[in-house]
């Protein structure tokens, strides 16, 4: 299983770096904007003190600027933890047994920079489920529609998403081994102190942070409600991959990464066979183009519906198969 591999990472090319810092000047704004919207959406909903939980690790930057948010724009000191979510296995019971034993259950709210086909969501919601734990999932970019709150439903590319651990803290993803982790231990994650040289975590955090003054006016508390109504979506995004999965005769739909964020990691991580862009994909996808020109990989149209339903995304990467379907 995935969970059980620990990832060696690289010191990002200059190439990535630059699709990094393109993104991050191309829509900090935005972000500190989204950023704004659930922060404050929260306070109004959630409670004056609402539990942030980042899921490990894609979300524990947007977590951060969450925090940060409150702090900064709103004057509330939030409290701030990242908990791992494996795909298949579940999320981390002891860490889930932590939070629940120090704070509400009903505070708890759970971060995410961006969906893809919801199922870290879906797997998210089960495990606290079987705890009784309400799953109120917040989510930059949501073009899934399965969040229960969302920065914008559209696919967005926030910029951590062209990098992995030299955004995140110089953290792998999380790893879940009887051999590293003890009984009764949290899930873990390998530490990369030889990519400290290239590490942009505050690079990002800041620079989105640095817009907080910017947009505060435009995100006055109470407006956020009128930006996405809170409730999960309609799970168009899950539909609509069963969908494109069958017209692409995919049986393994794990194969596919919908959505800009999700596309970007498959290029910087797995073995791609294919990516599908929009004909409005945007400069958002710019980035995408160039790492496929780079890699040899097939660009082909994404289609605009499957099965009659509407694309919410604007990408969608096909990992290579290891055998039919």
């Amino acid at each position: 299983h995935y969970s059980e591999a620990l990832p060696e990472e690289h010191v990002p090319s200059p190439v990535h770096e630059e699709h990094f810092h393109r993104a991050l000047a191309r829509s900090a704004t935005t972000v500190a904007r989204l950023v704004g919207h659930v922060t404050d959406r929260l306070l109004a909903t959630v409670g004056p003190r609402p539990v942030l939980v980042s899921l490990a690790r894609g979300g524990t930057p947007v977590g951060v600027l969450v925090r940060r948010w409150a702090a900064l724009v709103r004057g509330v000191d939030l409290p701030h933890y990242a908990m791992s979510v494996v795909r298949g296995r579940g999320v981390d019971p002891n860490a889930l047994a932590a939070l629940t034993s120090g704070h509400d259950p009903a505070s708890l709210v759970f971060v995410d920079g961006w969906t893809g086909k919801g199922a870290i969501v879906d797997e998210l919601t089960a495990g606290l489920a079987a705890h009784a734990v309400p799953a109120y999932v917040v989510a930059l970019s949501d073009p899934a529609h399965v969040a229960t709150l969302a920065g914008t439903r559209e696919d967005l590319l926030v910029p951590s998403a062209c990098l992995t651990a030299t955004v995140c803290g110089l953290v792998s993803r999380t790893v879940r081994r009887p051999d590293l982790v003890p009984d009764g231990g949290y899930d873990g994650a390998k530490y990369y102190p030889a990519l400290a040289g290239g590490d942009r975590t505050a690079t990002f955090l800041d620079a989105v942070s640095a817009r907080f003054e910017t947009v505060a006016g435009e995100v006055a508390p109470g407006m956020a409600a009128a930006v996405t109504p809170d409730g999960p979506g309609d799970r168009r995004g899950p539909a609509y991959v069963a969908a494109l999965a069958r017209e692409l005769g995919v049986g393994d739909r794990h194969r596919i990464k919908p959505g800009l964020g999700e596309t970007t990691r498959m290029l910087l991580r797995r073995a791609p066979e294919a990516v599908l862009l929009a004909p409005d994909a945007g400069p958002d996808a710019e980035h995408l183009r160039a790492m496929c020109h780079a890699r040899g990989v097939p660009v082909r149209e994404l289609p605009g519906e499957a099965g009659g339903l509407p694309c919410p995304y604007r990408s969608v990467g096909l990992v290579r198969g290891r055998g039919p379907g």
